[in-house]
């Protein structure tokens, strides 16, 4: 992976046709939805947007009530596929802010970290999904913690993004877009600052992602269940306790 990621100049200039001439009118007729909290991203500097994940539209509809383009990273499939289909997927998750991440590798999640990092760098709004991937039932998961590797590591902020309503508007299983209302809330930056020094500890780690997730909860009104939502996907009993599963998550570190 180079040591910064380019971004080219008729990418940018798609991204903000698409917002605001092409789809982004659409979802606004269609889905009339609404914001809050526009005031908590930066005007400029980088950020991490932590969102919670119910569906394949979370993406399209953050971006589109940000004052500024969120970059997230996606996989590699949605790049590399072959055929007009393949090369119309490509130039449409790129020029939305994507960035390849093959997720099937043994170093997948560092690689994953190592994109976010140089996005930051840049001074780039990274959009993360602590859970890993779509919530399978409408409720809030547990959070991986690389989103506080991350934060830890780079000093950056956190904003906590919850996405209500997108579940609605595109469920799971075939591809459909239906005519309900979204709210995107963007909360309060979070600084770890608190915790400098700490990255790399397991404990404080867990207290970040908890708090994050937290914060989540509290943002969309989402029910929380303390496991992870791959393993419900999986089938896979996840271990924990049954008074584990109920724990709502602390907001800070003890």
């Amino acid at each position: 992976m180079p040591a910064s990621i380019p971004v080219r100049g008729k990418d940018v200039m798609f991204y903000w046709l698409l917002k605001y001439a092409l789809l982004g009118p659409f979802m606004h007729l269609y889905n009339r939805p609404t914001v809050e909290g526009v005031e908590n991203i930066p005007a400029d500097g980088p950020a991490i947007m932590a969102g919670n994940h119910l569906s394949f539209a979370d993406w399209l509809f953050a971006p589109l009530m940000s004052p500024r383009r969120i970059n997230y990273l996606a996989k590699a499939e949605y790049f590399n596929t072959p055929g007009i289909k393949g090369a119309f997927q490509k130039w449409f998750f790129t020029t939305t802010g994507q960035f390849p991440i093959d997720r099937t590798g043994a170093d997948a999640a560092e690689d994953a970290l190592n994109a976010a990092r140089k996005l930051l760098d840049q001074g780039r709004l990274v959009g993360l999904y602590p859970e890993g991937t779509r919530s399978p039932d409408g409720r809030l998961y547990k959070g991986k913690t690389g989103l506080a590797r991350l934060a830890l590591e780079t000093g950056v902020p956190v904003i906590p993004v919850a996405v209500i309503g997108t579940d609605q508007v595109s469920p799971p299983g075939p591809f459909r877009w239906r005519r309900r209302k979204v709210t995107v809330k963007f909360g309060t930056p979070i600084d770890f600052s608190r915790y400098e020094g700490m990255g790399g500890n397991r404990f404080v780690e867990r207290a970040v992602t908890d708090e994050v997730m937290y914060e989540l909860m509290q943002l969309g009104g989402q029910e929380y269940v303390d496991v992870y939502a791959a393993s419900l996907k999986k089938n896979v009993p996840s271990g924990a306790p049954r008074e584990e599963a109920t724990r709502i998550p602390h907001t800070a570190a003890s």
